[in-house]
């Protein structure tokens, strides 16, 4: 069996690759029809030069693309809503690796981190937009990757069909194509209009080129910056059940769960359920939602929501001083960031344990360079080629590091180049873990205090940030950062464990909600008895698959989901379960925020 996309490989089952219109209310959505007449028009322009190259190209489809820059909710006559999303990059790459094989090499540098939004990249990438410079780097990958997947040494595998002659246009072969890897890249079946232009491409480039590879290598670029592949378009449709309410359709459903548990396309089963209609009901959505968190893919999603959550995007523009923190070197940085996505999916997934243990939780995993930083004697050895192993490490009950908040990842990101910061650390917890915003400081700040770290008469920060708490201006912000944030001061800029600061000793003491506590162990129990983490973290998970945040009456069904899994235990597979099965979690908001 030919394999596309792994799946065959898999052995599941087959999909249908036929090209229809999706009725959008009033005939096929008008982003479509608007796409498929511009690139009708663009089809037939030759190419500069003899060769296919990106200014063929860029002429081919950089009008459709510059229609769709935005990142809010568009109205679509009757019809309903569409919500654009843009991918990430790992879901990018993720999307070609598992369409066309891992051996399709993605370039990193061609795709950009989004904006984040209330604590959330996943909401602000309803507000993410493509710049001129990145469509271009986007129509470069997209020729790079077309060029991959039609050489001679894939074709066998990834084009099934062969042409009559290699060196003239196949229309017949040049569609089967087209309707097949569209399927997947645009998460639904084509149009019939939209496959008649990528065929139109695949012919134009092939006469041109004389080469009927070539053309197929034209038609899939084109399809791999087409605003269908790059942006999740979100469609909806009236709920029958309740004629004033708006819910996704059955291609976007199976989007939007997708990328929730596996922060990835559909796979050809869950587009399978979706084209039959079978989603759409109650116990067809739950098969699906069993099947998705059964798989191994939904660690993927676990580390996706982690990443977004705990900021790690923050690690691309980290700047720990290597001159202060000699042993704070790369390696460490992502070990660091591994480390703790390592212990949160062992933790949820392989241990089924509460969230809210992960904040007194000892148990971790540490490489040699990582446990320098820990002060933990761990041998240096190498497995063969040269991979550092992980091992799994159990701090002793007397010891500082205990939960998410005394790891390396946490303490370096909220931390300045040169030196620790309560305030950024406080700021961390309040609205990463207890959804708080914290106010920016007045612009007339001064901090010249606070940095001066040789005053004989303020030696710690604690001493230094007294002065913040007792100015009004400044305490309304330093009351809700510094009593968390300088329980932490035994942790400098690099996540080492200290016990002074400038000779003096440091005072680990601190108050969350009223709540006096001593030391990290201390805020780590604070931290996992608030009422208020759990809550936030339910929030927070609906929020980034919805992509939205929650309505009153979502928030209260929420509640009621915190109290019941909280009695047993906050379990990942059980929320996202009770996320996932609710036909509200694919209720269309106009206007949502």
């Amino acid at each position: 069996m030919r394999r596309f996309g792994g799946l065959a490989a898999r052995g599941e089952r087959p999909a249908t690759f036929e090209g229809r219109c999706i009725p959008r209310g009033r005939g096929c959505s008008s982003v479509e029809y608007a796409r498929s007449a511009s690139s009708s028009r663009l089809a037939t322009r030759a190419p500069r030069r003899s060769r296919y190259d990106a200014g063929f190209h860029h002429g081919l489809l950089a009008l459709p693309l510059a229609g769709l820059l935005l990142g809010a909710s568009a109205v679509v006559g009757a019809a309903g809503e569409m919500t654009f999303l843009r991918l990430t990059p790992a879901q990018y790459q993720r999307a070609i690796h598992e369409i066309f094989g891992p051996s399709i090499q993605v370039d990193h540098g061609t795709t950009v981190l989004g904006v984040r939004d209330r604590g959330l990249l996943a909401l602000g990438a309803r507000r993410s937009t493509l710049s001129a410079a990145e469509i271009e780097r986007f129509e470069a990958l997209a020729q790079q990757i077309a060029a991959q997947v039609t050489d001679p040494s894939r074709r066998a595998t990834l084009i099934a069909c062969r042409p009559e002659a290699d060196d003239a246009p196949d229309d017949a072969c040049a569609a089967r194509f087209v309707a097949r890897a569209g399927r997947f890249l645009f998460r639904r079946p084509l149009t019939g209009d939209e496959t008649d232009v990528y065929v139109a491409v695949a012919r134009t480039a092939a006469e041109t080129l004389g080469d009927y590879y070539g053309g197929l290598r034209a038609a899939l670029a084109g399809m791999l910056v087409a605003p269908e592949f790059l942006l999740r378009i979100e469609h909806s449709e009236a709920d029958p059940a309740d004629p004033g309410k708006l819910r996704l359709d059955a291609w976007s459903r199976a989007s939007r769960l997708s990328f929730f548990l596996w922060d990835s396309a559909p796979d050809a089963l869950l587009l399978d359920a979706a084209e039959s209609g079978d989603l759409m009901t109650q116990e067809g959505l739950d098969r699906q939602v069993e099947r998705l968190l059964a798989s191994p893919r939904v660690e993927q999603g676990l580390r996706a929501f982690f990443s977004d959550m705990l900021q790690f995007d923050r690690f691309a523009t980290l700047s720990i001083d290597s001159s202060l923190f000699p042993r704070f070197t790369k390696n460490v940085e992502d070990d660091a960031r591994e480390q703790t996505l390592r212990t949160v999916v062992d933790h949820l997934l392989h241990r089924h344990r509460d969230y809210r243990d992960l904040f007194v939780s000892r148990d971790t995993f540490l490489t040699p360079p990582l446990a320098a930083i820990y002060g933990v004697p761990l041998p240096r050895s190498q497995e063969l080629g040269g991979a550092v192993p992980w091992v799994p490490y159990r701090f002793p009950e007397d010891d500082s590091h205990v939960g998410l908040l005394a790891q390396v990842s946490f303490l370096a990101l909220h931390s300045h180049p040169g030196r620790s910061s309560p305030t950024l650390r406080g700021q961390a917890v309040q609205e990463i873990f207890l959804c708080r915003r914290v106010p920016p400081p007045p612009p007339d700040v001064d901090f010249s205090l606070l940095q001066d770290t040789y005053n004989p008469d303020f030696r710690t920060t604690r001493d230094r940030l007294r002065e913040h708490r007792e100015n009004p201006a400044c305490a309304s912000c330093h009351n809700l950062t510094d009593p968390i944030g300088l329980t932490l001061e035994v942790f400098d800029a690099a996540g080492g464990y200290r016990t002074t600061e400038n000779g003096a000793p440091i005072d680990a003491s601190g108050e969350l909600n009223g709540r006096s506590y001593d030391g990290p162990p201390g805020l780590g129990q604070a931290l996992r008895d608030e009422a208020r983490a759990a809550s936030c973290f339910v929030e927070r998970a609906f929020a980034y698959g919805a992509a939205r945040m929650p309505t009153d009456d979502e928030r209260a069904w929420l509640a009621d989901v915190r109290t019941e899994l909280g009695n047993d235990g906050l379990q990942w597979r059980a929320l996202m379960r009770r996320i996932a099965r609710n036909p509200d979690f694919y209720t269309v908001v106009p206007d949502a925020q």
